[in-house]
């Protein structure tokens, strides 16, 4: 290809063969790691990989915990004579700023200014640190603050689709410490979350050992009924793919829907992989792929190559073509009806003609909202998020129901907290240039800031009023936003149910202010002669958005976004970085020198052994290390206001101090502890059977000698990759989470940070109770036996590959590296 080197598969790969696996078929090829299984490839086959990704991704909250954590293995070859520059990314490392910006300020023109300006007073610390690392790592690269969020900036500039490099062409597969890294799987490039232990190691020249996954193939067939939109079908695929059972396998979108169904739609559905479980949900290259690398500034020449390397290698979408998947699904666009998801769950969709009967069940008795905020009240509403502010079609009708609501006379009731926090800055250009904006800030949603806010937490206060008759009266309030995740306590901590909704019903729940409407058959509001106003009246026709898209969104307004994406404002580049091969470690609350290389393994037998927590199903890496706010009130918060500390900031924030995140550790506000008395939060009995926070009931059992494992339900560790669910618990001195099932990246993490997952048969571990000592014995055959209260379990040793088990012998990704790159470094 024009002197370009490929690794050829025609003549390789079998014509059956997903193009999800092709792509993990040339990985290995040109790796040169065993491939047979993937060459002789039919349904149902077993086997290994090593991934070798072309790059990783990663973000603020995940990203600073992985440069500690390099930052600290440089220290360590000093300590070992060696030379620190031997620990250096090998491949490219982007890394996007936008999960530390937090909502406090909103509904006012300069809101986005003021959520910056303190977004750089807490995080100063923090971005002098990532600073360091872009000046320190060779192939890192930042994305400073208040570009977007880094899901929707690789899908509009950063993914390349096909890889150049050393004269080669390939595949660009990406790897993230974001779950929704999948996104990018809508633009035809196969990536998908790992935890940030793995993502070091990757960076370090690893590859990812992973059990060959299933492949489903989804037919997608029909068309979006008018009134109906991506987050509709989005929810639906949640639904319909979490009942099918897809965790851990690899999706791939096909079928005579696929040619009409736009990029922007494409990624909306693949940004939500993590939540129907699938490690990536990938859409094929065709035309709409090269149409949208076009439209969004990519080069046509590189435009081009795509589609030429594509073809080549069998990459491209050929209708005719019949590939074999281990299972398949089928899901009719036209089936599709305006939804909601919730309240503590993506997968829990109702339709909006059900909502009202939905959302009653969760109501307590008492009052309701009339002209204040009762049971059922929402406080929050928030049109945030990558998943949707990506997609033009949907922010646009958002913009013009804000004009028609307007023009009716209608208005945001005054208990909700309205927020706009899009994904890009592309976003507010269009809405802008298609005289919107104003409509949308007259109902409060005025611009917030550009980055995850909301979605992930950072959502700030609720009104102050509002808060504290939530609170005084116990009432169960809602939050509605356009995210992808809506697990208890993740969103607000005085907010039980969350809602996931397009933004455009984002903006009808605003002018409702309350969940148990139905907003297909009453009144939305009235009109200021008094008239009924109902949701058809102010929904916008398709040929409406269709046509703003046409006049606003052009090809222009990304090349002037991303012209200098890297670069930063000038406050950013005033940032004092710090210089230095190793970085310079002081009394900082942000960043402390992390203890992973300073302590063996654990190696004592799991004799004895005590249920720290005994969990249910379903239980989120939110439950295990929270991300939003740090409660005063809560074991780091006393912590750090002992040390003088008055801002407390967020535990995504505070991701870089370990004394911090492990005294955050099941720190959940909603925790659901079996142990704890139907007590509901982070307490847990300590050795002497009184009720403490889980922390000091650890230190408790640590100081005694006694080791402790995790007892769980299903699909343990579900929701963010956060390695921080593993460092802290491993940190707590957790040497085995036993559970009915796992999530994929979780147990990954685990295995990363040496804490043993042992997975308990079919049927088998609801009767374990974790009050009692717990004796464990690993078998050499794979399996385990857990003993307790007189009753015996078999659980299966979920070491998945042999590297996993290599891991797990050294203690864990970072000692093993470690011990690699000192023997690189001795010249043995």
């Amino acid at each position: 290809m024009n002197g370009r080197r490929i690794q050829p598969l025609r003549g390789i790969a079998p014509e059956h063969l997903p193009r999800t696996l092709r792509i993990l078929l040339e990985n290995a090829l040109r790796h040169g790691t065993a491939s047979d299984v993937l060459r002789d490839w039919m349904p149902g086959v077993a086997g290994e990989l090593e991934v070798h990704p072309s790059r990783v991704f990663l973000h603020d909250t995940n990203g600073v915990p992985v440069l500690v954590d390099l930052a600290a293995m440089r220290d360590a070859m000093v300590a070992q004579g060696k030379d620190p520059a031997l620990v250096d990314p090998v491949i490219p490392a982007e890394l996007v700023v936008d999960h530390s910006v937090i909502a406090d300020v909103f509904g006012r023109p300069d809101a986005m200014q003021l959520n910056v300006a303190l977004e750089y007073e807490r995080n100063a610390e923090r971005f002098r640190f990532l600073r360091w690392g872009q000046q320190t790592f060779r192939q890192l690269k930042v994305v400073p603050p208040g570009a977007g969020i880094m899901h929707q900036i690789n899908l509009e500039h950063l993914a390349r689709v096909v890889e150049e490099r050393d004269g080669w062409l390939f595949p660009d597969l990406c790897l993230g410490t974001d779950s929704h890294t999948t996104m990018v799987n809508g633009l035809g490039v196969l990536g998908w979350g790992i935890g940030g232990i793995e993502a070091e190691a990757a960076m370090l020249g690893q590859s990812v050992s992973m059990v060959l996954p299933k492949v489903v193939g989804v037919r997608l067939t029909g068309a979006l009924p008018v009134g109906t939109t991506a987050t509709d079908l989005v929810l639906t695929i949640t639904e319909t793919l979490r009942a099918h059972g897809v965790v851990g396998k690899l999706v791939e979108f096909g079928g005579p829907a696929l040619a009409e169904l736009p990029v922007p739609d494409r990624a909306t559905i693949a940004n939500m992989s993590p939540e129907f479980g699938s490690t990536a949900a990938y859409f094929p290259i065709d035309q709409r792929t090269l149409d949208y690398l076009l439209f969004t500034g990519r080069a046509p020449e590189k435009v081009a190559l795509v589609e030429e390397y594509a073809r080549e290698q069998g990459l491209w979408h050929e209708p005719s073509v019949e590939l074999l998947y281990d299972e398949y699904v089928d899901v009719d666009l036209g089936s599709v009806v305006p939804s909601i998801a919730g309240p503590r769950r993506p997968q829990q969709r109702t339709s909006l003609a059900d909502s009202r009967a939905t959302v009653e069940t969760e109501l307590p008795a008492g009052p309701r909202t009339t002209q204040t905020p009762g049971h059922g009240a929402v406080v929050v509403a928030a049109i945030t998020s990558c998943t949707n502010t990506s997609n033009p079609a949907v922010m646009v009708a958002a913009g013009l129901l804000a004009r028609n609501a307007v023009e009716h006379g209608l208005a945001s009731k005054p208990w909700v907290k309205t927020t706009l926090s899009p994904g890009s800055r592309v976003v507010m250009d269009y809405l802008g240039a298609a005289g919107l904006t104003p409509y949308l800030e007259k109902l409060g949603f005025h611009l917030a800031g550009f980055g995850c806010m909301t979605c992930i937490g950072a959502s700030g206060g609720l009104i102050d009023e509002v808060g504290k008759a939530v609170r005084e009266q116990d009432l169960t309030v809602a939050a509605v936003l356009s995210g992808n995740r809506n697990f208890e306590g993740r969103i607000q901590p005085d907010v039980r149910l969350n809602y996931l909704a397009s933004p455009p019903l984002v903006i009808a729940y605003a002018l409702a202010g309350r969940m148990d409407i139905d907003l297909l058959t009453e009144p939305i509001g009235v009109d200021d002669s008094g008239q009924p106003i109902y949701l058809a009246d102010l929904w916008p026709s398709p040929a409406d958005i269709d046509d703003v898209i046409g006049r606003t969104l052009k090809p222009e307004l990304f090349n002037t976004v991303y012209d200098d994406v890297f670069g930063g404002d000038e406050r950013w580049r005033r940032l004092d970085a710090p210089a230095g091969e190793t970085f310079a470690w002081g009394d900082s609350t942000y960043l402390q020198r992390p203890p992973y290389f300073d302590q063996p393994p654990g190696s004592s037998p799991l004799t004895g052994a005590r249920a720290l927590v005994r969990l249910g199903d379903s239980v989120t890496t939110d439950h295990i290390s929270p991300a939003g706010a740090i409660p005063p009130d809560s074991v780091a918060g006393r912590y750090l206001q002992g040390l003088g500390v008055t801002q407390l900031n967020t535990y995504a924030s505070r991701r870089g101090n370990h004394l911090v995140m492990m005294r955050g550790a099941f720190g959940n506000v909603r925790l659901r502890n079996q142990l704890a008395q139907g007590i509901e939060g982070p307490v847990t009995p300590g050795p002497d059977g009184v009720l403490t926070s889980i922390f000091d009931a650890a230190e408790a059992y640590r100081a005694a000698g006694v080791p402790m494992v995790v007892v769980a339900g299903k699909e343990y560790g579900t929701g963010s990759s956060r390695d921080w669910a593993a460092k802290g618990p491993a940190l707590l001195g957790v040497r085995a989470v036993l559970a009915q099932s796992f999530e994929r990246i979780h147990r990954s993490n685990l295995v990363g940070l040496g804490i043993l997952p042992l997975e308990f048969l079919p049927g088998e571990g609801d009767d374990l109770t974790g009050a009692e000592p717990i004796d464990i014995s690993l078998g050499a055959d794979g399996f385990a036996t857990a003993s307790a209260a007189g009753k015996s379990y078999r659980l299966k040793i979920r070491l998945d590959t042999p590297r996993e088990a290599e891991y797990y012998r050294h203690g864990g990704v970072l000692p093993y590296v470690l011990r690699r790159l000192t023997i690189a470094g001795s010249g043995k």
